[in-house]
């Protein structure tokens, strides 16, 4: 039985990871008391007794958790922002050309960023394909729910007390410094960060991204984007959908409670629409980081989710 120990259980996506795995017979987690959760020699000893080790942890932590790491028949999935772009590790997004195998021959897995995961599903086939050159300077829009900002943010809209400023959208990410970027740009072989607009709004969870394209931004054009999807996106949780609009409208929280991801194309010949669905919480973290899991594991990777 594959032994698991989650390193910041506590954190919204360990919860989640928790929950998950809890129900199945096929892993054994390992669990420190409240007392030893932060305890440096218990989670050293956690760490070095697993088969696989989940970070939850905030970047500092992570990286200090890859020093306590002694047995090098452990293998880490890190669920912060540290290691994604850092040499040695694989960034865990297995429906990426030769990503899945790479992950499976991995002891270092970087689970992906979620409004990364919304803008590298749509941007890095077609510069893969030559549909997008990677000196492009793009465009991108990302809804998300307030669970994707932790305890304290769920807490700060849970509360009978909220700011009314709460009730309508709140962009952030404002000084075009997000900490998805890095990633964004190097996982689309990108010359350039695009211009990143994340937007948080008064619902629980799941994501919208959008990057919209002008024809000029092209090598191709519309259909050609819609063939390139349709061919890339085959194995996994991410799909290529048809007119999954609903009378002119997609919400963002279509696909809440879901581990897969949805991608489309609306608008027309000259200006074009890229979207990507999925939940902040499931395909955007904790279900990513389960998907990696069961690669890991050699099993089908949709063991445990819901599609």
């Amino acid at each position: 039985m594959t032994k698991i120990f989650i390193d910041g259980s506590a954190g919204t996506t360990g919860l989640r990871i928790y929950e998950r795995l809890e129900k199945r017979n096929d892993i054994e987690i390992l669990t420190l008391s409240e007392e030893l959760r932060k305890n440096t020699e218990a989670r050293a000893e956690a760490l070095n007794s697993c088969d696989i080790a989940f970070f939850c942890l905030p970047d500092q932590a992570a990286i200090e958790a890859v020093g306590l790491l002694k047995n090098e028949k452990t293998a880490i999935i890190d669920t912060s922002t540290a290691h994604r772009t850092a040499d040695g590790w694989i960034y865990g997004f297995p429906e990426l050309t030769g990503q899945r195998e790479k992950i499976k021959a991995s002891k270092r897995i970087a689970n992906p960023g979620c409004h990364a995961s919304g803008f590298i599903s749509l941007v890095a086939p077609l510069t893969e394909n030559g549909i997008i050159n990677k000196d492009a300077k793009l465009t991108a829009f990302s809804l998300t729910g307030y669970s994707g900002g932790g305890k304290k943010m769920i807490a700060d809209y849970e509360s009978d007390s909220r700011s009314n400023l709460l009730d309508a959208p709140r962009q952030y990410g404002l000084t075009q410094k997000h900490k998805h970027l890095p990633e964004m740009v190097k996982l689309c072989g990108l010359e350039n960060e695009p211009v990143f607009c994340p937007v948080v709004d008064s619902y629980y969870s799941g994501m919208e991204v959008t990057v919209p394209l002008f024809k000029s931004d092209l090598n191709g054009n519309v259909e050609d984007i819609k063939e390139v999807f349709k061919n890339y996106y085959k194995n996994g949780l991410v799909k290529y959908v048809e007119n999954a609009d609903g009378n002119g409208f997609i919400s963002a929280c279509e696909l809440s409670g879901k581990d897969s991801m949805e991608i489309s194309v609306f608008g027309n010949d000259d200006r074009i629409l890229l979207v990507s669905r999925f939940d902040n919480l499931g395909k955007g973290a904790s279900g990513a980081a389960i998907q990696n899991m069961n690669i890991l594991l050699g099993i089908d990777e949709k063991t445990g989710l819901d599609i």
